[in-house]
């Protein structure tokens, strides 16, 4: 996916989840924050930042922050992204063989799942999940506490008793990671449910991008370390 008059500012803070202020050729502007997340080891006074400009004239904010340089790592922080590329991915091939069917956001029994998908005989759920955090060239989901992360999770062990195919697809969005894990240290349940589904036959599949200020491409699979991060 790419993005349109990409201009690169200085983060200066962060008021709420929503907006951010940065300054942006020698001004200061109030802009929108494209991931609700924590973001804190991101989103640091003075790092350069990638502004998105917006397409709607009648927006309170001119422009969507969707990219940081984390001393050296340019990190993806667009939390509308990872279904945008995993469909682009899948659609390419790369996620199964002989796809013919890709349906975002379905409604399953009392559920609602990122995609359904088919292939032949072949019927399935994929639940995408944006990751943003790294520490020291290993990246880990979540950054913050997630019950509805843990509900996609049993949601998803449920669809493959009923005998559908299941996957959890973690968008890394950096590059060069070195393995990827749950994020036990700040929510060991779902660092379990992430195991146990992985054991109920739930694909679990870590793929990590290619980053740019003007694009995001799903490209190759991280190394799984479901053992989590500790601390």
């Amino acid at each position: 996916m790419t993005y349109d008059h990409i201009l690169p500012a200085k983060f200066l803070s962060r008021p709420n989840r929503f907006i951010a202020r940065a300054e942006l050729k020698g001004r200061e502007e109030t802009v929108h924050v494209k991931n609700t997340g924590r973001c804190r080891e991101l989103l640091i006074p003075g790092r350069t930042v990638w502004l998105a400009e917006g397409k709607n004239p009648a927006r309170r904010t001119k422009y969507d922050l969707v990219a940081v340089d984390k001393d050296g790592l340019l990190v993806n922080m667009d939390a509308q992204a990872p279904n945008k590329v995993f469909a682009e991915w899948a659609e390419a091939g790369r996620f199964i063989d002989g796809l013919t069917l890709l349906r975002p956001e379905t409604a399953w029994g009392s559920s609602r799942f990122d995609f359904y998908f088919e292939a032949g005989e072949r019927k399935g759920f994929v639940e995408v999940k944006g990751v943003t955090l790294e520490v020291d060239g290993h990246a880990y989901f979540p950054d913050a506490p997630t019950e509805r992360g843990v509900k996609h999770l049993r949601e998803l062990m449920e669809a493959k008793k009923q005998g559908y195919e299941a996957a959890v697809c973690f968008v890394i969005q950096m590059a060069g990671m070195r393995s990827f894990s749950p994020n036990d240290a700040t929510h060991p349940e779902f660092g379990q449910a992430l195991r146990e589904a992985h054991a109920a036959g739930v694909e679990v599949l870590a793929v990590e991008c290619a980053v740019t200020p003007e694009s995001l491409t799903m490209t190759k699979a991280v190394p799984l370390a479901l053992s989590g991060r500790e601390g």
